[in-house]
């Protein structure tokens, strides 16, 4: 009772705070379409369609120009699938944004925070099936540098439910504004516990990966619309607490981007130890493994974008494997719904 009573006390003093200082009311609407065909030959069990549409809607409580609180739904249905909403995941939370610094907490959209991570480290398919982090995110930046950190629960430790949450940091450092030179890294971490109550022969593991990219963004000097070129070092890591150290699997990579008007292309490689990032894309699991996407994008109007991508995988044996995916994407931005008079 007493709880409760302290719960009521600090809603009342929330909204008598929000009835004061409150600027306006906002709401953003968007959603993501997708059919992503992939007829993989070496990881036939992760050869699947996935195909559907996920909505979000939000309304966001702006108390000034750098305090917000935004609460809603994202809800993804499978196509032929039943119930309609195979999934919905709640939008909650805090967002402190300056010029130079970004906190959120609670649980947000993942897109357009991390979701530049490469494939190697974090699945594509993330943003169909897990598009929120639900934790916490900072994030500091200025004209030469930015970085990332965050962290985002999976799963809560229950008697039979292990504890499960990622946390890492991601950032970008380019010495000049008109050069073409920078320098990107990208690390993150599963920690995976026990339920609380143990089992036998049941371990802590740890997984995860990184990276660090040297590149060059040469498209000043051509005529394309964009021309990036990438190199450096990846890592994995693992280690299951009281039976081995830490494991240590390394590689090469390598990428170039190209994109002409409504045309793009992007190719990835790697060599190295085969890679076992619970999280990333299966093909680094091989010692060479090379990506070549082409993309077509023949819608593109104001926030609209509809993009078809053919994906062509070739492995350490040369097989070739393919992938087929159209995705439409859409965000309306953030629409002001009501302002109110600053009575403070």
């Amino acid at each position: 009772m007493i709880r409760k009573c302290y719960l009521l006390l600090f809603i009342l003093a929330l909204t008598t705070t929000v009835s004061l200082a409150q600027e306006s009311v906002d709401m953003n609407f968007n959603g993501l379409g997708f059919m992503d065909n992939r007829e993989y030959k070496d990881f036939l069990s992760r050869s699947h369609t996935f195909s559907g549409t996920r909505l979000a809607l939000d309304f966001g409580l702006n108390l000034d120009s750098l305090n917000h609180f935004i609460v809603g739904a994202n809800g993804i249905h499978e196509f032929g699938g039943a119930p309609y909403f195979l999934k919905v995941d709640p939008v909650a939370y805090y967002k402190f944004e300056s010029s130079k610094w970004l906190f959120d907490a609670g649980e947000f959209p993942r897109e357009g925070l991390i979701d530049n991570y490469p494939r190697a480290l974090l699945s594509d398919t993330l943003q169909y099936y897990r598009p929120n982090i639900q934790g916490l995110l900072a994030r500091y930046h200025n004209d030469h540098f930015s970085e990332t950190g965050w962290i985002d629960w999976v799963s809560r430790q229950t008697d039979v439910n292990r504890e499960q949450f990622l946390f890492g940091f991601e950032g970008k450092y380019k010495p000049s504004l008109s050069g073409p030179f920078y320098i990107s890294h990208y690390f993150f971490m599963l920690h995976d516990a026990h339920a609380a109550i143990t089992l036998p022969d049941d371990y802590i593991i740890d997984n995860g990966g990184a990276q660090i990219r040297l590149g060059l963004d040469l498209t000043s000097k051509t005529g394309l619309d964009s021309l990036s070129v990438e190199a450096g070092g990846m890592t994995s890591i693992e280690r299951t607490r009281g039976l081995d150290g830490i494991q240590l699997k390394k590689g090469f990579v390598a990428s170039v981007y190209a994109g002409y008007h409504r045309f793009a292309a992007f190719d990835e490689f790697y060599a190295g130890h085969g890679s076992n990032i619970t999280y990333g894309d299966a093909f680094y699991s091989q010692k060479r493994y090379n990506r070549l996407d082409l993309m077509y994008t023949p819608f593109l109007y104001h926030h609209i974008k509809g993009q078809f991508i053919l994906s062509i995988h070739s492995d350490t044996q040369n097989k070739f494997s393919n992938q087929e995916a159209f995705r439409l994407t859409f965000d309306l931005g953030r629409r002001i719904l009501k302002r109110f008079k600053d009575n403070t």
